[in-house]
């Protein structure tokens, strides 16, 4: 059976509030179609969101704030146009706004081809990710390595060409057994090469770097009946349904909100029949329901351990609870069927404001937008508070049986994210840190004593193939600490980094220890040369957790003296303003930039002139990456940080 968006609220006069946003000016209307897209709405309802949002797309596009929409080309073996309003409005939901060239049916071969020729439909359109849809009929004409290889050849001419991300739909499997049990046996059946086709199409698509929407996945989870309908296809050539449209354009916006950064990054849990049973004030340690052999305690259990294996990929944990601390904190210390522990939890908030204030809090405690937060509350009132307060953040429906909370947070995809890095498995371990860190701080005389108490180390490295994941989710997702807010795919990175090859360009990663540990890669820059020897940065990234460290110091040091290695005399800044960057607005100016120009939408340009600078004085050491054990310095070792 079919649940639609459950993890969704419902809405019984949904259809009436749609009536009534249709009638307001158009500003009103695209932030209340937006807000009536986060409910639990069919595939009609999506078409009549699309159909409103498509008459006022102006005003939409400036609800999403998209400056710079995302545009995605579809092309496949199968109908795909009753796709496009369900990706639209899943997107406008999460606040992107997309726009959609639609291949001709089929044709796809020969639009990734002519894709060459600058004068081509689909070359003008410029997509930043290509979707590729093979259905199961078009799949099975040769063997699965014959698919495979297909594909390949897709994905090539698609980077090469278009330069694009690339979303290859994994085959559905429609088509029906010929053997049974055992078709397995039967390698040439189609249902076995479907099979192999998915089983092979997984390690080569994390070899080319292309992303999978995982049709096959989801198709048996809500059965592929659901999803295909024999008559429908031989009809309209739809392979997948239109009454699943709408879970099939969720997914796909869940992509591409986690290639454009937009992917949550922490849960913010509530304790009390969330993470238990029971309320602890009133119960006592030994009176809330966990674990102990029963089916409700074991469901909590449950459920913390599925928030635990979350930070293993580098989701950080906060805890906000109506309660008085000691009495929030006796299960995290003393329960033995606890799961997850104290130092789990990045952000712990226990006490009689209301939520959406400690929310508030933890996000900034954080140092995260209110946009990258999951809370989970048992509680109907306090979810409708939060949504209310704060609507940019997600709030999932729990529903009344602790036994599917797991079910209802893992099919809501929050977290949905491209690939996991290494500094993504010890972002727990670098919250924790920081918390270190921040205890530390408040016991130190003065700010220079607490900073010479770390014992910083910035570590740097050029850009490389090994960082390259790395560096790209770090470009696509920081939005706050961001001077231009470009995004770029692999294929850009690595042309970066063919220019530096040439002197052409610089890129610099850097990475901060101290003696709590190491924070990871905390920034990103990438400068270019003109032939007036200016390095203008074209993008200069970092964390917030390090803020207040003169990180922004050391590092203007360190570019100074690489950009005097290339031939550079001067820097060049460049400040682009989004709803979320203000925080850099008098970046350059801070660190000693002359301004030389400024536009009526607040942009504007620096110049550092290198022949006059004098390095800041700053309390770390600066060294390069490959040189890091011995301490070795190198050339222009003058200009970098200094005790």
């Amino acid at each position: 059976m079919l649940r639609d968006l459950f993890w969704l609220p419902a809405k019984s006069d949904w259809s009436d509030a749609f009536s009534a946003a249709r009638k307001l000016p158009a500003p009103g209307a695209a932030a209340k179609l937006r807000e009536l897209a986060n409910f639990n709405i069919d595939f009609l309802q999506t078409v009549q969101i699309d159909r409103a949002l498509t008459k006022i797309a102006d005003a939409a596009r400036a609800e999403a704030n998209a400056s710079k929409p995302i545009r995605l080309a579809m092309l496949g073996s199968s109908t795909l146009g009753h796709l496009a309003p369900a990706i639209r409005v899943a997107a406008y939901r999460r606040g992107l706004w997309v726009e959609i060239f639609e291949g001709d049916y089929g044709l796809y071969r020969m639009e990734l081809g002519e894709a060459a020729n600058p004068e081509s439909s689909l070359k003008k359109f410029a997509p930043d990710v290509l979707l590729l849809a093979l259905d199961a009929q078009q799949a099975t004409r040769g063997a699965a390595d014959d698919a495979i290889r297909e594909m390949e050849a897709c994905w090539d001419a698609a980077k090469r060409n278009l330069n694009c991300v690339v979303i290859q739909q994994t085959v559905l499997q429609t088509l029906p057994p010929l053997l049974g049990n055992n078709e397995h046996q039967l390698a040439d059946s189609p249902f076995t090469i479907v099979a192999r086709i998915n089983e092979l199409l997984r390690p080569a698509a994390d070899r080319a770097g292309v992303l999978l929407l995982a049709l096959d996945v989801f198709a048996q989870q809500e059965g592929v009946r659901t999803w295909h309908d024999t008559a429908l296809w031989h009809r309209s050539k739809q392979e997948v349904h239109p009454r699943v449209s709408h879970l099939y354009g969720e997914h796909v916006a869940r992509l591409l909100a986690a290639i454009r950064g937009r992917s949550a990054k922490a849960l913010v849990l509530d304790l009390d029949n969330t993470l238990w049973g029971g309320v602890i004030g009133d119960d006592g340690l030994e009176g809330i329901v966990l674990g102990q052999g029963n089916a409700v305690g074991e469901s909590f259990v449950a459920f913390q351990k599925y928030a635990k294996a979350l930070t293993t990929r580098g989701i950080v944990l906060a805890v906000c609870s109506k309660n008085d601390e000691v009495n929030a904190l006796s299960p995290f210390a003393e329960h033995p069927e606890m799961v997850l522990r104290r130092p789990d939890i990045a952000a712990f908030v226990a006490n009689w404001q209301d939520k959406a204030t400690n929310i508030r809090a933890i996000a900034d405690q954080l140092n995260l937008g209110l946009d990258a937060l999951v809370f989970v509350d048992d509680n109907p009132f306090e979810r409708a508070l939060v949504r209310q307060e704060l609507p940019m953040v997600a709030v999932p429906e729990l529903p009344e049986d602790p036994a599917d909370y797991v079910a209802t947070l893992a099919a809501a995809g929050y977290f949905e994210a491209t690939g996991v890095t290494e500094d993504d498995r010890k972002r727990s371990e670098q919250y924790q840190a920081n918390a270190a860190r921040e205890a530390a701080k408040t016991t130190a005389t003065d700010l220079p004593a607490y900073l010479r108490s770390l014992e910083m180390k910035l570590i740097w490295r050029n850009f490389d193939r090994v960082g390259l994941t790395r560096i790209v989710q770090l470009i696509n997702k920081t939005n706050q600490f961001n001077l231009t807010t470009r995004r770029y795919t692999d294929a850009d990175v690595l042309a970066k980094m063919e220019q530096e090859a040439n002197s052409r360009a610089l890129t610099l990663q850097l990475r901060l220890t101290d003696r709590f540990g190491d924070n990871g890669i905390i920034s990103l820059l990438i400068g270019e040369l003109d032939a007036e020897a200016t390095l203008w940065m074209d993008t200069w990234l970092m964390s917030c957790r390090v803020l207040g460290r003169q990180v922004e110091e050391a590092t203007l040091n360190l570019l100074a003296a690489e950009a005097r290695a290339i031939g550079a005399k001067a820097i060049g800044g460049i400040y682009l303003p989004t709803k979320k960057n203000g925080m850099v607005r008098e970046h350059y100016d801070r660190l000693g930039f002359e301004k030389t120009e400024e536009s009526a939408d607040g942009s504007s340009r620096w110049r550092l002139a290198l022949a006059g600078f004098a390095p800041h004085p700053v309390l770390m050491e600066t060294i390069e990456g490959e040189q890091a054990n011995d301490g070795a310095t190198r050339p222009g070792a003058d200009l970098l940080a200094t005790h």
